[in-house]
C-alpha cells in the first residue's frame, strides 16, 4: 500500500532482507539483545554508506528512497529500523553539509570504506546539553552521561556534545565526535526496556575523555536556539518516523488479515478497521510531508520547516499509536499475548513519543517561536 516511485533495486532488496528480520524479530525481543545479526547482513549490502555520494565510495541512494527503506525493515522489526534511522539522520546531515560546501570528505569516505556505525546522542542534546567541558593543553577532558544512544552497544564513532564554561563568556555547548573505543569510554548494560528493546540504546558514560580541539565541529551558545537545528531536525525526523510508519502499516495489514477470518460475533468490526485506516492515512500522509521537505537533501534551512517538522512528528506519532490501538481491539484479546506480533508492535510504537521533541516540549516550543514571530511581525 501506499506505493510511490522509488529506487527498485533497493526497495526489492531491503523487502527481500525485511523477510528474513520478521522471523528473528520476536527471538530479538524477547531477550533484549541487540540486532547484531541484521546489522552484519546491513554491512554486507553496505547500507550504512547507501547515502552516501557514489565519488565518496557511498552507493548514492535517495533520501527519500532510504526513507522508504527504513519503514520497509519497520515493518518486520522496528528495532532494527529504529537503531538504523540513527545512523542514518547523521550520515543525511553530512551529505547535506557536503553537498554545501564539500566538508565532511574524509567522514563520508571512512564510513563508506568501513561501513562504520555512527551513534547520535541527539535525545539528550537540544538546547541546553548535557555534560562538561574543561580545557586542557590541546583540547579538552569531557565527563558526563548520554542516556537513550541508540545502538552504543554497536557503534564506532559517537556525535555528541558538551558544555564548555567561560567565565568571560557564558556557557558554550560544543559539538564533536568521539570513537567508541576512546579512553574514558563506558557503554552501561542498562537496556532493558518496555518497547524496542533490540535497539542497544545503552546509556553511555564519559569520563575524562580527551577531546582534540580539532574535534569541536561547532560552538554555540548554550540554551539559544541555533541554525543548526534547522539542518538537523527535517533530516533526522523524517527517517526516525519511518520506522513508526512501518509498525503501523504492518500492524493494519495483520490485524485485517485476521479480522478477515475471525470467527467471533463482532458487528462494530467494520467501524474500528475504517477508524484503524485513518489514522494510518494520517500518518503515511503526514510523514510523507515530512520527507518531502528533506528536498533529497538539497533544502534550503529555515526556521518554519524546522517548526513544522517537529509538529509533524508529533502528529505522526500519534497517528501511529493510534492506528496499533485500534489494530488491537480489531482482534481483540488475543493482540494481549505476547505470541502475537501486534503485542510487540504496540510496546515499540510507544517510543515515538521520546524522540526530540517529546509532545508538551514540542506544543511549547512552537506556541512560543509563533507568538515570537506574530509579535516580530507586528
Amino acid at each position: 500500500m501506499f506505493k510511490e516511485k522509488t529506487d527498485i533495486s533497493w526497495v526489492a532488496l531491503t523487502e527481500r532482507l525485511a523477510t528474513a528480520f520478521k522471523e528473528n524479530a520476536k527471538a530479538h525481543d524477547d531477550h533484549g539483545g541487540f540486532v547484531y545479526d541484521n546489522y552484519e547482513v546491513l554491512k554486507e549490502h553496505h547500507y550504512f554508506s547507501a547515502m552516501i555520494p557514489k565519488a565518496l565510495g557511498g552507493r548514492g541512494v535517495s533520501y527519500k528512497d532510504m526513507c522508504e527503506c527504513l519503514k520497509i525493515i519497520g515493518k518486520s522489526c522496528g528495532s532494527t529500523a529504529l537503531a538504523l534511522s540513527m545512523h542514518q539522520h547523521l550520515i543525511a546531515a553530512s551529505v547535506w553539509k557536503y553537498y554545501q560546501d564539500g566538508s565532511n570528505k574524509v567522514l563520508l569516505k571512512n564510513v563508506a570504506k568501513h561501513q562504520l556505525v555512527l551513534v547520535s546522542t541527539g535525545a539528550r542534546d537540544w538546547l541546553s546539553s548535557n555534560g562538561s567541558l574543561i580545557k586542557t593543553e590541546g583540547g579538552y577532558l569531557f565527563s558526563g552521561k548520554k542516556h537513550f544512544a541508540s545502538q552504543s552497544i554497536a557503534g564506532d564513532l559517537i556525535v555528541t556534545s558538551g558544555i564548555y564554561q567561560d567565565a568571560d563568556k557564558g556557557n558554550s555547548v560544543f559539538h564533536f565526535g568521539v570513537p567508541t573505543n576512546s579512553f574514558g569510554v563506558n557503554i552501561l548494560d542498562d537496556w532493558d526496556v518496555m518497547g524496542m528493546r533490540s535497539t542497544g540504546s545503552q546509556t553511555l558514560v564519559f569520563d575524562k575523555v580527551f577531546i582534540p580541539d580539532s574535534a569541536i565541529s561547532l560552538q554555540r551558545p548554550q540554551g539559544a536556539y541555533h541554525g543548526v537545528w534547522n539542518v538537523v531536525i527535517p533530516v533526522a525526523m523524517p527517517l526516525i518516523m519511518s520506522a513508526y510508519v512501518g509498525i503501523a502499516e504492518s500492524a493494519f495489514h495483520d490485524a485485517v488479515g485476521i479480522g478477515k477470518t475471525y470467527s467471533r460475533n463482532q458487528k462494530h468490526l467494520n467501524y474500528i478497521v475504517g477508524k484503524a485506516y485513518n489514522a494510518l492515512i494520517m500518518a503515511w500522509t503526514q510523514w510523507q510531508y515530512m520527507v518531502q521537505q528533506a528536498g533529497d537533501l538539497l533544502f534550503e534551512p529555515n526556521h518554519k520547516t524546522t517548526i513544522d517538522i517537529l509538529s509533524l512528528k508529533t502528529n505522526v506519532t500519534e497517528a501511529c499509536i493510534s492506528t496499533v490501538n485500534q489494530c488491537m481491539e480489531m482482534i481483540g484479546g488475543q493482540s494481549f499475548y505476547k505470541s502475537h506480533a501486534i503485542e510487540r508492535m504496540f510496546r515499540d510504537v510507544q517510543a515515538g513519543h521520546f524522540h526530540p521533541l517529546p509532545k508538551w516540549d514540542q506544543y511549547d516550543f512552537t506556541g512560543r517561536e509563533l507568538l515570537s514571530d506574530y509579535k516580530n511581525e507586528k
